[in-house]
């Protein structure tokens, strides 16, 4: 069974590619709000991003098998400990939340501006 770790790691990533994914559209504006001339260097990543999308959905994938997996440890050890699966699924969810708005934020953001 995986630890926290794990989970944690398979997470981080998926947040940090959701963000890689949407660095074309979020960048700019936020290198806009800063006052620099430069936006345009974010949207050279604008090719990444299917590449960026389907790396956040692998390591969302693997982080929910990873949670909701059946463990494979004997009683009395952490990963048999329901608080800390039940930990690792409200993390997993809020990271889903976090990458689910990160990514559709070119679709969303033409209403916000």
């Amino acid at each position: 069974m995986a630890s926290d770790g794990t989970v944690g790691t398979l997470g981080i990533g998926a947040v940090l590619t959701a963000i890689g994914a949407s660095a074309c559209c979020v960048l700019p504006l936020a290198l806009g709000f800063l006052g620099l001339g430069s936006v345009t260097l974010a949207a050279s990543l604008e090719p990444f991003r299917p590449l960026f999308i389907g790396l956040t959905a692998g390591f969302l994938g693997l982080g929910f098998y990873q949670a909701y997996r059946r463990p494979k440890c004997k009683p009395g050890e952490a990963c048999a400990v329901p608080a800390n699966r039940r930990r690792q699924r409200i993390v997993l969810w809020v990271v889903t939340a976090i990458s689910a708005l990160t990514l559709g934020f070119p679709y969303y953001a033409v209403s916000l501006f």
